[in-house]
């Protein structure tokens, strides 16, 4: 099984080495992740420069981009086959609800998919996260069900896991996205050459977060495994704003 790895935390990132130590005991694994860290570039891609892609010593390829970048790069002209699956992190964080929208994690996942081949996004609910190695295994056993069962069609999962040991794991739930509260104001300051800055502010908390989804699963000891697409049509809208445009 060949399973390209990325991420938003950059190829320096822990998480990274962990979940690429554990794909590497079930196929043949190569990263592709930034040389920085891209946390909430979300689905972007760079094209106002070439891109650069350059190898580690210990193997890992990093590319001077976003998530998005590496994954496109990788897939469409880096590599000689195509991948059998995607796998993006382990994130340092929940994407969860509305994080999905901004996560460079879910992002890389996203352009696996939209490029035709099964990906996870894989990220540990965790502040501190010291310990990304039951994320890690979580995101083995996923990997090992594709090659066991492969799924019909491309699918895209979002997969966020409890930061606790692997062993006190309640099961995996598959849920719905969330939704959470607007987020903070943005937080002004002054720097020592007296120009204004601004730091954006913290996510909102959870205010959707019954049983079903993402933030209850994750809540209960459970890892969550949320499926994705990428229509974003309004279906429920198109009535009303053709009768809108009508009027």
């Amino acid at each position: 099984m060949r399973i390209l790895v990325s991420n938003d935390d950059g190829y320096f990132a822990p998480g990274i080495a962990a979940l690429a130590e554990a794909l590497g005991t079930i196929g043949e694994v190569t990263v592709v992740a930034p040389e920085r860290d891209r946390s909430g570039a979300s689905n972007s891609l760079t094209l106002d420069r070439p891109l650069s892609l350059r190898r580690t010593a210990n193997g890992f390829y990093h590319v001077n981009g976003t998530p998005t970048d590496c994954v496109h790069l990788a897939v469409t002209g880096m590599l000689d086959h195509l991948p059998d699956m995607v796998v993006s992190g382990v994130n340092h964080g929940a994407n969860m609800g509305d994080d999905t929208v901004y996560s460079g994690t879910v992002a890389a996942a996203t352009e696996g998919f939209l490029l035709g081949v099964p990906s996870i996004a894989v990220s540990l609910v965790s502040k501190s996260a010291a310990d990304f190695s039951a994320a890690a295994r979580v995101a083995r056993d996923l990997a090992e069900r594709f090659m066991r069962a492969p799924f019909p069609q491309p699918v895209l999962l979002n997969v966020n896991v409890p930061d606790v040991a692997y062993e006190r794991l309640q099961g995996v739930k598959v849920t719905r996205l969330g939704r959470r509260h607007k987020a903070e104001p943005v937080v002004r300051s002054v720097t020592p050459r007296n120009e204004t800055v601004y730091w954006v502010g913290a996510a909102g908390g959870a205010a959707d977060a019954g049983e079903g989804t993402d933030f209850h699963a994750v809540a209960n000891g459970y890892v969550s495994v949320t499926p994705l697409q990428i229509d974003l049509t309004h279906t429920g809208q198109i009535a009303p704003v053709f009768d809108w445009l009508k009027r």
